[in-house]
């Protein structure tokens, strides 16, 4: 028998499942071909001023370059246009992986085009003129770290809060609060801040982390202005479950969190379309590095099959990184499972207190996002809502439903 449980009554909620970072992103994508743009205009006029067929046609490469991104760019531009649409069943987080897949596409298709180019060459070698070509071939490097650069931000993506979680939202005390793990530029420390009604006082918080060998860390607050701060770093990793604790006017209230780590970024929290524009970039760099060294030694050397052959190296670099993105992205618009590990513990989760999971589906809804269909049966006269609960720990789970199948206790 199936329970569809009208007693619990559903609230609105959000079909919104963007990343975290996707408007930054979509701006740093755009000023990357500004600057694409800026460098291809120049170098066909630079060519066409001075004669430089050399010029020319690396402005027409920068044009394709500014070509793929700008797909990544018109990707992010509409999912967040679009973010809010009924038209969409479960939103626009994807867009950004259709794009990375469509990219992955193009930069197979361009090592294919450079691997045939190279081979040509090497039985048919073609006069190369050193003087015009190393200082292009530098000017593209300088590009595409400059591209590189803007990608990431402006710095180096370093140890920072990249885990993916959002802040984590419980209420306490009937107050409600938002929970993260703080560490940009700073030792790692949990901020708490009021999103509904007032933030407690420093003394009636606490944090207790419960790791898989069995340590416990006891973390007290202190007030830092409009939140809380918790006074100890977090040692690493940040793989735990938190007991948040609010003890008040005699009474005491609790509520678990789960913090997942896997090498400060899990699988479904990537930006695809991001890593692809990055890809663009840094096999057009690749490239670049192999054919200034090839450049270098045809020149000293005189041996003009460098060139090709550093050619063919970089289009193999460039099919590598493509199929990698082939198959994440792909795995994302088939609706694999994104994480067995998770799909694991959601399970395990449900089971704990004797029902059983029938039915589990876990799917990508975007970056840092998932959607689950868990279907459970009980014997119990648990509904929907205590299921909900129970989930209510996993930060990436956006978008639940739960289907309740009563059955008779056995004997």
């Amino acid at each position: 028998m199936t329970n569809a449980d009208p007693a619990f009554q559903p609230a609105p909620h959000s079909h919104v499942f963007l990343g975290r970072d996707h408007q930054q992103a979509e701006r740093r994508t755009w000023a990357v071909i500004i600057l694409c743009g800026v460098m291809m205009v120049a170098e066909i006029i630079g060519g066409a001023l001075f004669g430089s067929l050399a010029l020319i046609a690396d402005g027409l490469h920068m044009s394709t370059h500014a070509g793929a991104l700008l797909m990544a760019a018109l990707a992010y531009t509409y999912a967040r246009k679009y973010a809010d649409s009924s038209h969409f069943t479960f939103g626009t987080g994807k867009f950004g992986d259709l794009a990375g897949y469509t990219s992955a596409i193009v930069l197979a298709m361009i090592a294919l085009l450079v691997a045939y180019e190279a081979v040509a060459r090497l039985f048919n070698p073609v006069p190369i003129s050193f003087r015009e070509a190393i200082p292009i071939a530098f000017l593209g490097l300088a590009v595409n770290v400059a591209s590189a650069w803007l990608l990431s931000g402006g710095h180096a993506h370093g140890h920072s809060y990249s885990h993916g979680d959002r802040p984590r939202r419980v209420t306490l005390g009937g107050n409600a609060l938002a929970i993260e793990i703080f560490e940009e530029d700073v030792p790692p420390r949990f901020r708490v801040r009021a999103e509904a009604g007032a933030l407690p006082a420093a003394s009636e918080l606490s944090i207790e982390t419960k790791r898989a060998d069995g340590s416990r860390h006891l973390f007290a607050f202190e007030h830092k202005g409009a939140h809380l701060e918790s006074r100890d770093e977090i040692p690493e990793p940040h793989d735990f479950v938190a007991s948040v604790r609010l003890v008040h006017a005699g009474s005491r209230d609790e509520h678990e969190l789960e913090f997942v780590e896997n090498d400060h970024e899990l699988a479904h929290h990537r930006d695809y379309n991001m890593r692809a524009a990055v890809i663009h970039v840094l096999g057009d760099a690749a490239v670049s590095v192999l054919v200034i060294v090839g450049l270098l030694l045809a020149r000293t050397f005189d041996w003009l099959w460098m060139d090709p052959l550093a050619g063919f190296v970089g289009a193999l670099v460039i099919a590598n990184w493509s199929f990698g993105l082939l198959r994440d992205t792909g795995a994302i618009l088939v609706d694999r499972i994104p994480d067995q590990g998770f799909a694991d513990k959601v399970r395990r989760t449900v089971e704990s207190d004797g029902d059983r999971v029938v039915d589990l589906h876990l799917w990508r809804l975007g970056p840092g996002h998932l959607g689950a269909i868990v279907a459970v049966a009980t014997t119990t006269a648990r509904d929907a809502a205590h299921y909900r609960e129970r989930l209510a720990k996993f930060a990436d789970l956006s978008h639940v439903t739960i289907e309740v199948q009563r059955s008779r206790p056995a004997g």
